[in-house]
């Protein structure tokens, strides 16, 4: 726990003890910065009306699921001026099963009413045992009732009982007066998304895409008019279960007045919003991350049989993949470090209602680099392969040879057509009918154009040693 609290004071002033708790105002001003799973961030300003020596005060509207050992305290005009002794965080609050836990052998009150809500009878009782939030055995004279009818009436507030939770301080203060701190705290419970929507052309050359931040609170508080930022990136996390974050790299970009604005920090990348925002507890909440339209799109058709547990339906193994590429650009209108989330991708029909044609998840991915969707089957094309020959060449290598066949059934549209095969050991391709790149250490890919109605197929032939 980090109070901030460089100076203790004499004996003689930590003697001055004031036991009564001391109101503060309201919060002045909000910070959140919001982690991609399940921790926030929060500063809170508020202005302390403090007495000179040593006193209780009461610090409430905090996060319910606050971490009270991340709490760091500062006066911010003269941070030595104020030191913390000690510190309870209280969480015990009121509802109904506890507030009757803690009447059990005392008095309450019973109360009954008519159809018309008048008090028909008030019966003054000793409560015996309870079922969470009822009553289920009372002493009401010198009677047992079970379950007795009406309505509970409580003298008082429990000791020990709170409305909303509270950090209780210890503290000490070098002079009286209206004192403006920073309280900051690590709090469970808020986490944040990124959504994008992407919409195709009618020739699937280019398209338009928005990015959403979605932002989710069930932290236990309400952040009225706060500045709001979001970190993106692996920020380790020493105890669980507090979630991990991928890294992002690359320099800082934009989005438009709109948008968040995105800029370095650290090995990780911060995107604020450039006003403030209230983020109500129990909500989820949605703001503009960016706006791309213009976007140039290539649509690849991908036919790797290794990928079949993706696909559904018959010959899952046939299967052809369509994807869509764009570059994280300047000139495609984007240039923003993306952080990972879910993309839906959208298409106008011949009536210019947009449809759902696919979604994607993509990782963070720093500008400059490409991003590739899944958005679905291609319903004309069939991909085949067939392993034609295999040949022992001795104790340590093969040899193997393919033929794949694509069959176009659209009318009017030639395809072009990769297929991606995986391959091991020390490899060669001794034979091959179409083009092919070596793409990496075990995987080569071949391209061929099939016509309209049509169909192509080639072979190839590969020899490994291991």
């Amino acid at each position: 726990m980090s109070y901030c609290a460089q100076t203790l004071f004499p004996a003689a002033v930590l003697g001055l003890f004031c036991v009564a708790a001391v109101a503060q105002e309201g919060s002045e001003a909000i910070e959140l910065t919001v982690y991609n799973q399940g921790i926030a961030l929060v500063k809170d300003v508020r202005t302390l009306d403090l007495q000179e020596g040593r006193q209780t005060i009461q610090f409430t509207d905090v996060a319910a699921l606050i971490d009270p050992t991340s709490v760091h305290f500062s006066a911010l005009a003269k941070p030595e001026s104020v030191a913390i002794l000690e510190q309870n965080y209280q969480f015990d609050l009121v509802d109904s099963a506890r507030l009757l836990s803690k009447y059990l052998g005392k008095e309450i009150t019973i109360v009954r009413y008519d159809q018309n809500g008048k008090v028909v009878s008030r019966d003054k009782a000793t409560l015996l045992s309870t079922s969470g939030p009822s009553v289920s055995v009372a002493q009401v004279g010198d009677k047992i009732v079970l379950n007795p009818a009406g309505t509970v009436e409580l003298p008082e507030l429990p000791e020990g009982l709170i409305v909303k939770p509270t950090l209780l301080w210890d503290l000490v203060a070098e002079k009286a007066g209206a004192t403006k701190c920073e309280v900051s705290y690590i709090t469970q419970g808020m986490s944040w998304t990124a959504d994008y929507v992407l919409v195709v052309n009618a020739t699937d050359t280019g398209g338009d895409m928005n990015g959403w931040v979605t932002l989710t609170n069930g932290s236990g508080a309400t952040y009225k008019d706060a500045k709001l930022k979001l970190i993106a990136g692996d920020v380790a996390i020493a105890q669980p279960p507090m979630p991990q974050m991928r890294a992002m790299a690359g320099p800082a970009g934009g989005a438009g007045p709109q948008g968040m604005v995105e800029k370095p920090f650290f090995e990780y990348h911060m995107y604020t919003l450039p006003r403030t925002t209230t983020v109500a507890d129990r909500e989820t909440k949605q703001v503009l991350l960016l706006s791309a339209p213009g976007m140039k799109l290539k649509k690849l058709y991908i036919f790797d049989p290794t990928e079949a547990w993706r696909f559904s339906g018959q010959d899952p193994d046939k299967k052809v993949a369509v994807k869509l590429e764009v570059k994280n650009s300047e000139d495609q209108g984007l240039g923003m470090p993306l952080p990972k989330g879910r993309v839906r991708v959208f298409r106008a029909d011949d009536e210019g209602s947009l449809q759902f044609i696919g979604e994607d998840n993509i990782d963070h991915t720093p500008r400059d680099e490409t991003v590739r969707l899944y958005v679905g089957n291609a319903f004309d094309l069939v991909g085949e392969l067939t392993q034609t020959n295999h040949e022992v060449l001795g104790d340590r290598a093969n040899r193997d040879t393919y033929k794949v066949s694509f069959r176009n059934h659209k009318k009017d549209e030639a395809v072009s057509i990769t297929h991606v095969a995986h391959t091991w050991g020390d490899w060669k391709i001794t034979q091959a009918t179409a083009e092919w790149i070596k793409k990496d250490a075990f995987t080569a890919e071949f391209t061929a154009d099939v016509p309209a109605d049509g169909e192509t197929e080639f072979t190839y032939t590969i020899e490994r040693r291991w």
